[in-house]
């Protein structure tokens, strides 16, 4: 996600004092030797002893972590695959969803219970937030089985949980099995639920706006991650830290009233059932174009779909290996589209591309040129990251009045107008939400803990890719300026505090996003770029 918080700079004054103390009283060349005869040069400091936590020592020991870092011969993670389907009903703000989802346990444990994300529960009243936040209700669960067996909530009576069942906690659900999934099995879940969506909902990360417009994410029940270092993560969401999710195979179909066009995580499957012949004819060109095209223009408002007999279509999508679905909804946005080289994805020799799509209102003009943003971005980043873009589109969805900076999502992203901004800061925060893909798309850091490891990594990342478009504009000061306006004061925080746990102001922001950035900036600089870049790399390959 891209803070549009304005930090203070830094204003350095210099000095010819220490000049001229050198100048004029320099000692003679026998003093000097006397002098340096009398230094002791110290051994070089060496660091402190990384102590492990009592989890990580219990990874080591079954040889899942490493004491470098690195994966160990034993790692593991577990996985799923999930059916979707959301019916979205806009002019009542509602959102009816169905989900079968089979869980994969590939850990050596004996799983007696789940544990699920209901991130909507933040807009219930009463649950634990870090901010004020719209209250809708919540998740309304209608009917939850496990293994095909309606299961019923425990009552909260205090006493002792027992057999099978399920238990609502803020945003989270936990659900005891009465028989455990044993190592290489599965289990098959089943959901059927509904909230009202908010406006600006998650902690302005999606919601609508202006009746024309929907983004839907933090939408579905989620299993959440049981990994070799903490068991299960209960972490709550509270509005602010974002996520940490396995990796899973995804459909996803989405139901809507005729004219509103929809884009979503994944490839998008159906594009002849829903798209008029003009539309689609444009679109199929766009994917295999350099140059930007129009595929639903002003004119086409209104008129860019078919028709049904039951006044509703349905868009179907399907992703693998993502660790999270999220689409758009828009109804009065152009759509822009073209292709963008990532370099060699399946190495056979020759360019492989990605489409990049753009939606946005017309009381947006800057992003008429958001769509060339994109290919820069992507193309950049997958030659200066060594790692090809992998999937068949990135989407840039323009959502003023739900989010002012940008939130990221698996090959999809929400962004504000910018219209205040300018150009360049509309590149920027398309660089650095597309960086994102990387990580914590690819890379799949804890981001509900460690908000500094993908966002202090993806603003190093943009700086490189403005620095590419906009050279004579971005230096590598730019890069430290934020950090340094508040380094040393009361306002500084740890990188390493646990997200939500920062103080009030602006540690948070700038412990996760400029100070760690500014970090890799030197670390680059006292390395030099070829040894930087071979261990950087690393990383994103072991990981």
């Amino acid at each position: 996600m891209f803070l549009t918080r304005h930090l203070p700079g830094l204003r350095f004054a210099g000095s010819v004092a220490i000049l001229l103390l050198f100048t004029f009283c320099t000692p003679s060349e026998t003093l000097m030797e006397e002098e340096e005869a009398r230094v002791v040069q110290p051994e070089r400091p060496l660091p402190y002893p990384v102590t492990h936590s009592n989890n990580y020592a219990y990874a080591l020991d079954g040889g899942g972590r490493t004491d470098s870092g690195a994966p160990g011969e034993a790692y593991w993670q577990n996985r799923a695959e999930y059916d979707l389907r959301a019916e979205l009903l806009p002019e009542e703000n509602r959102l009816n969803g169905q989900a079968s989802i089979r869980y994969i346990n590939e850990s050596p444990d004996h799983l007696d219970r789940l544990i699920l994300e209901l991130v909507q529960n933040l807009h219930k009243a009463g649950t634990m937030k870090k901010e004020n936040t719209e209250i809708t209700g919540g998740v309304e669960l209608h009917s939850i089985r496990v293994r095909g067996e309606e299961v019923e909530e425990f009552p909260k009576n205090g006493q002792p949980l027992q057999n099978q069942g399920y238990l609502v906690d803020a945003t989270r659900m936990l659900i005891l099995l009465d028989e455990p999934i044993a190592p290489g099995n599965s289990v098959e879940l089943e959901f059927e639920w509904s909230f009202q969506v908010p406006e600006e909902g998650a902690g302005n990360r999606m919601g609508r706006s202006q009746d024309n417009l929907f983004f839907i994410s933090y939408w579905y029940p989620h299993v959440m991650v049981y990994d070799n270092v903490n068991g299960w993560f209960t972490d709550p969401f509270l509005g602010n830290a974002e996520f940490y999710h396995d990796f899973a195979d995804y459909t996803l179909e989405v139901t809507l009233p005729d004219n509103w066009l929809v884009m979503g995580t994944g490839e998008f499957l159906n594009p002849e059932e829903v798209l008029t012949p003009p539309v689609l004819e444009r679109y199929r060109e766009s994917v295999e174009s350099d140059e930007v095209i129009s595929i639903v223009t002003e004119s086409d408002l209104g008129a860019a779909t078919h028709r049904s007999e039951e006044g509703t279509l349905t868009w179907r999508f399907r992703a693998e290996q993502v660790r999270d679905v999220a689409f758009s909804a828009t109804k009065e946005s152009v759509w822009d589209g073209a292709r963008a080289p990532v370099g060699d994805l399946d190495g056979d020799g020759s360019v492989d591309y990605t489409e990049v799509h753009s939606f946005y209102r017309l009381n947006a003009p800057l992003w008429e040129d958001q769509a060339e943003y994109a290919q820069h971005s992507i193309s950049f980043l997958s030659d200066y990251l060594n790692h090809p873009y992998p999937w068949p589109h990135m989407t840039s969805v323009e959502g003023a009045g739900i989010i002012r900076g940008g939130m990221e999502y698996p090959m999809i992203t929400v962004m504000g107008s910018y219209n205040e901004a300018g150009p360049q800061d509309l590149h920027g925060v398309t660089a650095h939400e597309f960086a994102h893909m990387w990580v914590p798309m690819i890379v799949n850091s804890n981001e509900r803990r460690f908000t500094w490891m993908d966002e202090g990594f993806t603003t190093f990342n943009t700086h490189q890719a403005m620095v590419d478009r906009y050279p004579e504009e971005n230096d590598n000061f730019e890069l430290f300026r934020s950090y340094l306006g508040i380094a040393g004061t009361d306002m500084e925080g740890p990188i390493m505090r646990r997200s939500d746990y920062h103080y009030p102001g602006p540690a948070y922001g700038i412990a996760s996003y400029p100070k760690p950035a500014s970090i890799l900036q030197a670390l680059k600089t006292l390395l030099g770029e070829e040894v930087f870049m071979e261990y950087y790399l690393t990383i994103i390959e072991e990981w």
